[in-house]
């Protein structure tokens, strides 16, 4: 009697198969995957490396170093900046007795840090105070707000007055409007930009960007005082837009 073929095909089989697939790729491809890994891992260590050797130690070193000549900055900003004053912030010097390392140094030796981003946006501050306004331009242009809307906003506006006050009319209304377009929903920063651009529109014949910013101003910024208490209506019926 011939003997029954008979065909095992058991679910411990097909395991079986199946290793034999994956342990084949593995010898195949096994070094491919074990150098693939390990470059990963060396980039990884190198990058974790980086940030607890080098960044954040630089950070620390530019935070210390800046940090006098933006206390100097700072009390400018609130009794009025000089020339003297504005000198020592960017070239570095004396203040009281304490080592002030000037702004254009520390943006020379801390670059990439945030701290010679705020050194960027400062010596762009100082420069438009003492009527250097194409390295004020420069340098605020530079300046990265990071999504912090409401210094980019004031970053645009200097940038304007930096234009308006060389006569560039077009650049500087465009940096207006571009500082009331940063952040819409910012009621305070946002209408003020706003209407900053609209009257220096107004003032320089531009009348029909002057009209839209009013209307724009009045029909989306109800709570600012130039809206609430009429003068912006007064503008546009001056400018010929009645109710």
């Amino acid at each position: 009697m011939a003997q029954k073929k008979v065909d095992i095909t058991t679910e411990e089989n097909i395991v079986t198969e199946t290793y034999t697939v994956k342990k084949d790729f593995w010898s195949s491809y096994s070094k491919p995957i074990i150098y693939a890994g390990t470059a990963i891992i060396l980039v990884l260590g190198a990058w974790f490396g980086y940030q607890k050797l080098v960044k954040e130690p630089k950070n620390l070193a530019a935070s210390e170093a800046v940090f006098p000549a933006e206390s100097l900055f700072d009390k400018m900003a609130a009794i009025g900046f000089n020339k003297d004053s504005v000198n020592i912030v960017l070239n570095g010097g004396s203040n009281e007795g304490m080592k002030v390392t000037g702004l254009l140094s520390i943006m020379n030796k801390y670059s990439g840090t945030p701290a010679a981003n705020r050194a960027t946006y400062m010596t762009g501050a100082a420069y438009l105070q003492i009527g250097e306004f194409e390295k004020a331009i420069k340098y605020l242009k530079d300046f990265d707000a990071n999504g912090a809307t409401q210094i980019a906003i004031k970053a645009n506006v200097m940038i304007g007055h930096a234009y308006a006050e060389q006569k560039k009319v077009d650049d500087a209304l465009s940096y207006y409007k571009k500082a009331a377009a940063v952040n819409e929903k910012d009621d305070a920063y946002t209408a003020d930009a706003i209407l900053l651009a609209a009257g220096y529109a107004e003032a320089n014949g531009k009348t029909k960007d002057a009209i839209a910013l009013y209307e724009k101003a009045r029909d989306n910024y109800a709570a600012n005082p130039a809206v609430s208490n009429g003068d912006v209506e007064k503008h546009l019926a001056k400018l010929g837009v009645l109710k």
